[in-house]
């Protein structure tokens, strides 16, 4: 059977598969077996053993579910609301300051999720009642939600960085550097969009700054104090990866023991809350665990079969310069996006793409932030990005879907902008790295 029709197949069969709503993990991973047992015969069966091991065993894996564990502690200890109002205590009185410090503050909450889904969620249940009790427009209230909550996989600690890394054998300490400066650009433009479009429209945004402009001094020292220290951890966490005093795991580690002590330092830990983090991390991280099992046993058996020739002999055969292969395989991921979450299309995509990239003469860490630039604009582009029906679980009941289509929309091209800039000038991306961690 040759490699193109063989690809064809599996395409088909993971479309009905996911149309049937069948477990991702066990689609992939059932597909990639039954095909191979076809095409192999009993022999197939011997890479489900090596990929279990290797996939079980990973030491750069075993950071998620601190990760996840670290951002459940975090938003369920009342951690970021501290941080949403220190935010806009510091932001002050400007029209649409609201939406602003909800990008910046969701931005970090998505950060300690990890995960498009849950950050989004997550950042919702904190932001949207207060944006929409203070007049802000439905709209505009919606976009930042969604744009703030995405954000936060491009922010490390990153879940989809991390698998990127895993997959490819690339540095996750260099990933997290390398997304620095692809997620102030974006911070920026969406700050800056904010601001332009609540001046010509002030329809969509109050001036005033609400409680906290009754405060204290006392009380607005105590929460700057609580919105500091909360902050602080992210960039404790991601410090201690920069300056090698641990590696990604164990900084996943000193996240959580840090988690559990601002719990106790703000006065919020409770064993209920102890309890329900972790019985959450457990259901978060044994999906995600399929799913990489599932999508490497795939994966595996796709490389076996020879699709990265197929593939770079079809973008020789279109003719297209290096940067227009790189250009397709965004479209490539973009589309995947509407059907499929960030983990498969990492786990799918990275180990058939990434080789080709770097035989093309591109640094691998570059297009890994390419790709989770895409993936963060894929899954939220409508009609049918995932990451869309997330928010419409947390809106209110007059919300449909088609507001939920116009809010993101700006935002979405507003990223896509910084996806196209950090694709055409890859300095802008790689600098930071090569300056603080060698070439």
């Amino acid at each position: 059977m040759g490699i193109e029709l063989l690809t064809g197949i599996l395409l088909l069969c993971i479309l009905v598969s996911f149309a049937l709503g069948a477990p991702v993990g066990f689609a992939l991973g059932g597909i990639a077996m039954a095909v191979g047992y076809f095409t192999w015969g009993d022999g197939i069966f011997q890479i489900v053993p090596n990929t279990f091991e290797s996939v079980l065993f990973s030491f750069i894996l075993l950071s998620i579910p601190l990760y996840i564990y670290m951002g459940q502690l975090l938003t369920r200890s009342g951690i970021g609301d501290a941080m949403f109002n220190a935010s806009q205590l510091v932001i002050g009185k400007l029209r649409g300051s609201l939406a602003i410090s909800v990008i910046g503050v969701c931005s970090m909450i998505g950060a300690m999720v990890g995960i498009i889904g849950a950050g989004i969620m997550t950042s919702g249940s904190i932001a949207l009642k207060p944006m929409l009790d203070r007049g802000y427009d439905k709209k505009l209230a919606l976009g930042v939600i969604m744009a703030g909550g995405g954000l936060g996989i491009l922010i490390p600690p990153s879940v989809p960085m991390i698998m990127f890394a895993a997959s490819t054998q690339n540095s996750v300490g260099k990933m997290f550097v390398a997304a620095l400066f692809p997620a102030l650009l974006a911070i920026i433009f969406l700050v800056s969009y904010i601001i332009i479009s609540c001046k010509l429209n002030p329809e969509r945004a109050p001036l005033g700054t609400g409680a906290e402009a009754k405060m204290t001094p006392k009380e607005k020292a105590r929460t700057l104090r609580d919105g500091f220290m909360s902050v602080f951890l992210i960039f404790a966490v991601l410090g201690s990866i920069i300056s090698g005093i641990a590696t990604p795991t164990e900084s996943g580690a000193i996240g959580v023991v840090g988690a559990v002590i601002l719990a106790f330092f703000f006065k919020r830990f409770r064993l209920g809350m102890f309890r329900m983090a972790g019985m959450e991390t457990a259901m978060l991280v044994s999906v995600a665990m399929w799913i990489i099992l599932g999508a490497t046993l795939f994966s595996n058996f796709h490389l076996m079969m020879g699709v990265q020739d197929m593939i770079a002999s079809f973008t020789q055969d279109l003719g297209l310069p290096p940067l227009g292969v790189v250009i397709l395989m965004q479209l490539v991921m973009l589309a995947l996006g509407f059907i499929i979450d960030e983990f498969i299309i990492v786990l799918m995509c990275a180990p058939l793409f990434t080789p080709i990239v770097v035989d093309l003469g591109f640094d691998p860490i570059w297009f890994g932030i390419l790709m989770i630039l895409n993936i963060e604009i894929a899954v939220q582009t409508p009609p049918y990005g995932f990451a869309l029906f997330y928010l419409k679980g947390i809106a209110p009941p007059g919300v449909t879907m088609l507001d939920i289509y116009k809010s993101v929309t700006p935002f979405i091209l507003l990223k896509l902008c910084v996806l196209i800039i950090c694709m055409l000038f890859p300095e802008l991306v790689m600098w930071l790295p090569n300056k603080v961690m060698g070439p």
